[in-house]
């Protein structure tokens, strides 16, 4: 079995969120798959299987399967469209959120995910005693989405994660308006086994929904500035539906020795 790591968001190696896309003929046991991906020690690791109409793709953290990643789709769509389907500009997976497409146009790849309901939240002492500093509003989806007054606090966060656990949301992301492009965030995912997801492409389902109501944008220019950091341009579609685009750059190729 050929495992790919491939770093999304980024057109450099060692940037970016790095994850681990394995390509095999058919599934393997979902106890062989969690191991892997605990071995591998990556916020994601993604598994793929042919399918007679595209891809069946699953993504693991260390500790959990989970509905949907952005950066492990990005990357796997860079492996297969780069080593399985170099003629085709276009991949379709069938996973746990429905079937996501994925565009490559020029050295962007662009993911057609969807959107969640956001409800603004009270902001309370339990968000400022987990993030440090009193966040100015909260809004909740899938994940919860904290704002703040400007980037250099969320440059700086140090946040304590124990106190996130108890928090709302798969994801605690941070966010406040950028001073070079529309956003800035981080994203921390304590319930996940993840402290810190470098960059978090299914975060800005919401984060890039939230900016672009509040700036009166389709298009929002976005950069995660955790220590690896990444890029991510996104454009609201309509019908509950977001693009999320970003560059790829593989790392490394193996083969996977053990026995499924």
């Amino acid at each position: 079995m050929k495992q790919y790591i491939v770093d999304a968001f980024t057109n450099k190696p060692f940037s970016g969120n790095p994850a681990a896309v394995c390509v095999m003929e058919c599934w393997p046991d979902e106890v062989f798959m969690k191991k892997l991906a605990m071995e591998n020690n990556l916020s994601e690791t993604a598994f793929i299987v042919r399918e007679s109409e595209g891809y069946h793709l699953r993504w693991f953290t260390p500790e959990t399967e989970v509905e949907l990643c952005g950066h492990a789709t990005l990357a796997s769509s860079f492996v297969i469209l780069n080593y399985y389907e170099k003629e085709s500009s276009e991949v379709r997976f069938n996973t746990l959120s429905g079937e996501l497409i994925v565009r490559r146009k020029g050295d962007l790849y662009e993911m057609d995910f969807p959107t969640y309901e956001l409800k603004s939240i009270p902001v309370n002492d339990e968000m400022e005693a987990a993030f440090g500093v009193r966040p100015i509003k909260a809004v909740l989806g899938l994940d919860l989405v904290c704002v703040f007054e400007n980037e250099d606090i969320i440059r700086t966060m140090k946040p304590d994660f124990q106190l996130l656990m108890k928090l709302e949301g798969r994801i605690q992301n941070v966010t406040a308006a950028g001073r070079e492009v529309d956003c800035v965030s981080r994203s921390f995912a304590p319930k996940l086994g993840i402290a810190e997801d470098p960059v978090c492409g299914s975060a800005h389902c919401q984060i890039a929904d939230y900016w672009a109501r509040q700036l009166d944008k389709k298009e929002i220019d976005a950069y995660q500035a955790s220590k690896r950091g990444g890029f991510l341009h996104c454009e609201l579609l309509g019908n509950s539906r977001i693009a999320i685009s970003g560059e790829a750059s593989v790392v490394a190729v193996s083969e996977i020795l053990a026995k499924m």
